[in-house]
């Protein structure tokens, strides 16, 4: 059995971590690379940190801040926000991470994809997936911070993505982010049923009983941030409940 992957995010606009409530009123959460550091001393197994205003303000991912968590720490690094084009990929992987992440601009130009997983491989592309529920069920994609609605199922778009190179979905509800209400997990099964590829449950953790939701509605990693960065709770604090609920974690 595969161990679950416990990944605190770091949602960054000007060099500081930030949170908010889907995706606004935005509150300052520290230093990327103290929290980076600390998380990784709690034992999380990656870090993903993704730069918030870069597509909304039309520019290149901040490499800085990817440098300066890369030097503090050893474990995995996810890194999307402003990739548009494979030059802006190239570029944050040279800065230290290991996986880039795709939204906006997959949307706009799927075969971004499949250029990215051409050049780098398929498990270095992570399709991110920012999804809200209509009112007829259905969750539709996001872009841009959350700020447009895209004229796409999220199921059938986490599929597509699949088969143009993504090897990751990262997957979060809108209507769930800094909730703490728990992982959308309808959205969640609905995701797993329509890909082979690993898909990581974001979006409304509050607790390890979340997480273990999640896990049992298909998730292979979660994703935290207000948890962890109101420092309600600890990666290793959390592993534990896991193990004692079940779960499978790397301790």
């Amino acid at each position: 059995m595969l161990t679950l992957r416990i990944i605190p995010c770091l949602d960054v606009r000007d060099g500081r971590v930030v949170k908010g409530v889907k995706f606004q009123n935005l509150r300052d959460a520290g230093d990327p690379a103290e929290q980076a550091v600390a998380y990784e001393e709690q034992t999380a197994d990656e870090i993903c940190i993704l730069d918030v205003s870069a597509t909304v303000e039309g520019r290149a991912n901040q490499n800085p801040t990817i440098r300066d968590v890369r030097r503090g720490i050893s474990i995995p690094i996810t890194a999307g926000g402003g990739v548009r084009e494979v030059d802006d990929a190239r570029q944050l992987l040279r800065s230290g991470a290991d996986k880039v992440s795709v939204n906006s601009a997959a949307v706009a130009r799927p075969e971004l994809l499949g250029d990215l997983a051409d050049r780098f491989g398929v498990q270095c592309v992570v399709l991110a997936i920012d999804a809200s529920r209509e009112n007829d069920g259905r969750w539709v994609v996001r872009t841009h911070s959350g700020t447009s609605k895209a004229p796409l199922d999220a199921v059938e778009w986490a599929a597509q993505g699949e088969a143009m190179g993504a090897g990751e979905i990262l997957l979060t509800s809108w209507d769930r982010d800094g909730t703490r209400e728990g992982y959308d997990l309808d959205l969640l099964r609905a995701v797993r049923s329509a890909v082979n590829v690993p898909v990581i449950a974001s979006g409304g953790a509050d607790s390890a009983k979340h997480m273990a939701e999640a896990v049992t509605a298909g998730a292979d990693a979660v994703l935290a941030a207000s948890i962890f960065h109101d420092g309600d709770t600890t990666v290793a604090s959390i592993k534990e409940e896991l193990a004692g609920l079940g779960v499978e974690v790397r301790r």
